[in-house]
């Protein structure tokens, strides 16, 4: 395992043939994420339909992120990170396929979102101990924000880009490009000749993938700290994701917006992102107090999309939103990974996973539910405020604020 600086994490060639392929594989994403949801809107003009399909995203890289974190502590992360995005390059080429027959169906994509997230959970399983092992502790936090910078700078000119394709031409080139990004991914990571771990042992039996979520939980349940974050994180998803779910119904049904200036508005959020990333990777403020305070201000920062009649407001509050959050997130995560022992990251990051991830579920129907029924000003009101309590008593917290680890 490489040691490596703070400000170094780019003189490690493997991580950096690492980075370039994962750049490229954001820009798919990003397509992706914009192009999915826009389709299923088209096809059902239904909140509750993008709920459901936030769920069925959420759930299964939930679940599985519990045995991805088993398998990356245990296997060659370089092969099952093909593997995923070998499966990844195979899904979205069936939908571009599907699409351009006219035989794409809604139960089609569910399936797909489903299979998407499982190995994407096992991916990232992968991911997350690979920035350790590759860079060493110290160059967790740069990295981590290198990559959530550099994701958020693509979403800049995806989601406009994506929007603006599906105006003109549908969602098809976004499919097939989104495609052949896995496949640059794969040969990222081909080129890299080792992620971890060590002295692989070889396919866990299910006792011992048990045994390693069990592992994962005492660990999590022994730091108080880690322990107060991750039950927070929960809750705090649950109530974010319904305000992220009404987002393209409340710009279409509040504002009238098009598909291009949806496309728009998630890049300028992704602004926001990418300054909160930058950041991150540059700053070294105490742990708990700059954490606590990047959850308060997030949540005040998302309140004026509850009653502004501007748009342009409406899109600064996410993005100023978002520029909060993404720094709390992306500290979080380098938090993580310097406290938890090395040959336990991928099992300890499952668990907290699974915990943090599953919030979104609830809240991604609920999000649907409440948009369609009551308003989309209704879910963001509902998401603000239950955002902003969760946070005010971290912020309260004496013990957590004064966390410097």
């Amino acid at each position: 395992m490489a040691t490596i600086s703070r400000r170094g994490v780019f003189r490690s060639p493997a991580f950096t043939r690492f980075y370039l392929g994962q750049a490229l594989s954001y820009l798919g994403d990003g397509l992706r994420t914009i192009a999915i949801p826009l389709l299923v809107f088209q096809l059902t003009g239904s909140a509750v339909s993008l709920g459901v399909t936030f769920a069925l995203e959420i759930t299964p890289f939930a679940l599985f992120s519990l045995v991805g974190g088993s398998l990356a502590d245990r296997l060659e992360r370089r092969t099952l990170m093909l593997a995923c995005d070998g499966i990844r390059f195979t899904i979205m080429l069936l939908f571009a396929i599907a699409f351009a027959n006219h035989v794409l169906s809604l139960p089609l994509l569910y399936t797909g979102v489903v299979l998407l997230a499982v190995c994407g959970a096992i991916f990232l399983g992968c991911q997350s101990p690979s920035i350790p092992y590759l860079l060493g502790k110290d160059g967790a936090k740069p990295a981590v924000a290198a990559l959530f910078a550099t994701e958020q700078g693509v979403n800049l000119i995806a989601p406009p880009v994506g929007g603006a394709i599906f105006n003109l031409a549908g969602p098809l080139p976004a499919l097939v490009l989104n495609a052949l990004t896995y496949l640059t991914s794969q040969v990222s990571i081909a080129s890299v000749k080792d992620f971890g771990p060590d002295r692989p042992s070889g396919l866990p039996a299910l006792a011992e993938i048990v045994a390693d979520i069990v592992g994962g939980w005492r660990f999590v349940m022994r730091d108080a700290a880690l322990r107060t974050l991750t039950i927070a994180q929960l809750f705090m998803n649950a109530f974010a994701v319904i305000g992220f779910v009404a987002v393209i119904p409340y710009l279409k049904r509040e504002f009238g917006a098009s598909d291009q200036l949806v496309g728009l508005t998630f890049g300028a959020i992704s602004v926001g992102t990418v300054i909160g990333s930058l950041v991150s990777g540059r700053t070294h403020w105490p742990f708990g107090k700059a954490l606590t305070a990047a959850f308060m201000l997030d949540s005040l920062c998302w309140a004026p999309t509850i009653w502004t009649r501007s748009l342009p407001v409406a899109i600064v509050a996410m993005a100023t939103a978002s520029a909060c959050g993404i720094y709390a997130v992306s500290s979080l995560v380098a938090w993580r990974m310097r406290i938890i022992p090395e040959a336990m990251v991928g099992r300890v990051f499952g668990v907290v996973r699974l915990v943090v991830i599953i919030g979104m579920l609830p809240g991604s129907l609920a999000g649907g539910l409440i948009g369609d029924r009551f308003g989309t000003r209704t879910a963001m009101l509902v998401s603000s405020a239950g955002y902003a309590a969760i946070a005010l008593g971290l912020f309260t917290m004496k013990a957590l604020r004064d966390d410097r680890r």
